[in-house]
């Protein structure tokens, strides 16, 4: 495979490498051609619309946690939009129901007071619920969707079959970038309280968490799994990762701006954890760095630092083979599910431009940003 010339990269810029991107998606392709399944892609994880003519050959359509969301899987992507939110608020419901196709609610409140209005629109929206199972092996809180006193999915305590009229599928979400081997531990506690109401249902989706793409995944378990659900209950099996899509796919170029000491040498970049890639500060993760390795296993040792004044907005610590200058540049791998969907102008820095590759064309720079963008978020 071609090597990207980094030195042709804006700096700081996210680059999402086209030729890995349609890697993953022929994985995910191979898993809904043996099982019949749709996957969707979570916009949560992963909204680079500019990607979407090549997502959109192989997905079958997107799904949606907020308004915005779902227009823009409507207009950008053009296949099937599903939605899901804890809440729906009631000024915002009428215009999501002009983008969507499934619609899963959280409680039967929600169900109750919004069905009669999609049983009586023009078009047919499928209407879902989500529940919780009651289990999750996510070691992270923050991550976790069947924590105890979660908000997140319909207890089983709180279940109400009587209620289920209009109703043609249930969601489940209890994963978090995890295998095969994780969802086939849940499903079980998920038959158990809510097996028996899926033979009413004309779909069931498994959510998100699903590491489909990573090396290690065992892609016939959960094709195994897909098919003992579909054909045990006839129902259409759904999953919707966001991570998967985009695993391993993008980078974050930066530029070292300075060297300070402070006990040890500490590089500041052009780019910032808390800015640019969050994830590292609330995962906490510690990102691959190309060519680098950790404290003290090549020569020279640095800790990286963003631009912004939070004390915080440190990296982590790594270890080169020659000493960091300014003017170097420094690529972060595996930058772009979670990275462009979160990052933000705190302290007024600037975000990332945005760049695809791919061999025909190279680098080609599809958005960068100016003081208007960061202006007209605020008043």
């Amino acid at each position: 495979m071609k090597a990207i010339d980094w030195k042709s990269v804006p700096s700081p810029s996210y680059v999402v490498d086209e030729r890995l991107l349609k890697r993953n998606l022929e994985i995910l392709d191979s898993v809904q051609q043996r099982t019949g399944c749709d996957i969707l892609l979570a916009l949560k994880g992963f909204s680079m619309f500019s990607t979407f003519p090549l997502v959109s050959k192989y997905l079958k359509g997107v799904t949606a946690s907020s308004l915005f969301e779902a227009r823009l899987g409507y207009e950008e992507f053009g296949k099937e939009v599903h939605a899901y939110s804890p809440a729906y608020a009631e000024h915002e419901i009428d215009e999501y129901l002009k983008y969507i196709d499934h619609i899963v609610f959280n409680s039967f409140n929600q169900l109750n007071k919004y069905k009669q209005k999609i049983q009586q629109l023009d078009k047919h929206v499928s209407i879902g619920l989500r529940v919780n199972p009651g289990y999750s092996e996510v070691e992270t809180a923050l991550y976790d969707p069947c924590a105890l006193n979660s908000r997140l999915g319909i207890p089983f305590d709180q279940f109400r079959p009587d209620e289920l009229d209009g109703v043609e599928g249930l969601h489940f979400h209890a994963m978090c970038e995890q295998n095969s081997d994780v969802l086939e531990r849940i499903l079980p506690h998920f038959e158990e309280k809510y097996g028996k109401y899926l033979h009413q249902m004309k779909w069931v989706n498994f959510g998100g968490g699903h590491h489909i793409t990573r090396p290690d995944y065992d892609i016939d378990k959960l094709v195994d799994l897909i098919n003992y659900i579909k054909n045990k209950y006839d129902v259409q099996v759904i999953l919707e990762p966001g991570e998967a899509i985009a695993l391993n796919t993008g980078y974050l170029v930066a530029t070292v701006l300075d060297i300070v000491k402070n006990g040890m040498e500490i590089a500041i970049l052009d780019t910032s954890a808390t800015c640019h890639m969050p994830d590292v500060l609330e995962m906490p993760y510690r990102p691959q760095i190309i060519g680098a390795s950790t404290p003290n296993d090549k020569p020279y040792t640095y800790r990286l630092g963003g631009m912004t004044c939070l004390a915080g907005d440190v990296i982590g610590d790594y270890s080169f083979d020659e000493p960091l200058k300014p003017g170097d540049k420094i690529v972060f791998t595996d930058m772009a599910h979670y990275t462009m969907v979160k990052n933000h102008m705190f302290n007024g820095v600037n975000l990332p431009s945005i760049c695809l590759y791919n061999d025909e064309e190279g680098i080609k720079v599809v958005r960068q940003f100016k003081y208007e963008d960061y202006r007209n978020r605020l008043s």
